[in-house]
């Protein structure tokens, strides 16, 4: 039997209730994912249905006799909202919707999402692509940001958000689709066999510096 937190089951204030957090790319949604979800949080009196700051839904306040039928019933995978691994990729609408857009971000967050999502990592990591310089979707305080420019995109790492705030410092710039995925990689790969235990990318590169990731990119 499948502990409570195998279930992505997340336990609530009131020590009584769980949250479930639905895997969501990118916070794209459509009608019926909408439907099924109230539809779910209706039929087991969810207490509250909330948009995360991960784009997800999330049903807060189940029973725990309700978590596995509603898991049944919404059919969608668990997002990775605890634990050391990739929790997050954020993106803008990008060059697809957005007048301002300068790179096709919502194409690009699918992608890193599909490849990254829940990967087990020394640390927790977030990951966020911007369209534009105007950074939507916050790419500056991210584990890595990409930003779209008009020659390409730019890679920003070690960003962070909480008790100790860390703006991203940039890796590269002028990138084409192709190469940002494998400079990406190449910096995912580093951290993995570099970092130690709970150190997020921003507090590793404190310690050793910005040098040995772009080496890594050579």
């Amino acid at each position: 039997m499948l502990k409570l937190g195998e279930k992505g089951a997340i336990l609530q204030r009131d020590k009584e209730t769980y949250a479930i957090a639905p895997h969501i790319p990118c916070g794209l949604v459509t009608p019926q994912l909408l439907r099924t979800i109230a539809d779910v949080a209706e039929k087991y009196d969810a207490q509250a249905i909330k948009i995360t700051g991960a784009a997800r839904v999330v049903l807060v306040g189940l029973k725990e006799e309700h978590i596995d039928a509603a898991w049944n019933e919404l059919q969608l995978d668990k997002g990775a909202a605890v634990g050391l691994c990739v929790r997050s990729v954020r993106a803008c609408p990008g060059d697809t919707y957005c007048r301002l857009g300068k790179q096709d971000a919502l194409g690009m967050g699918m992608t890193l999402d599909k490849k990254y999502h829940s990967l087990e990592l020394p640390g927790k990591f977030k990951m966020a692509v911007s369209g534009c310089h105007l950074s939507c979707s916050e790419s500056w305080v991210r584990d890595i940001g990409l930003i779209g420019l008009k020659d390409g995109w730019q890679i920003v790492i070690g960003g962070n958000v909480g008790a100790e705030p860390r703006i991203a410092q940039e890796l590269v710039s002028g990138l084409d689709d192709r190469q940002v995925l494998v400079a990406i990689d190449q910096t995912v790969q580093y951290y993995k066999e570099n970092a130690t235990k709970g150190e997020r990318l921003g507090k590793m590169i404190e310690r050793v510096g910005l040098t040995p990731f772009q080496e890594a990119l050579a």
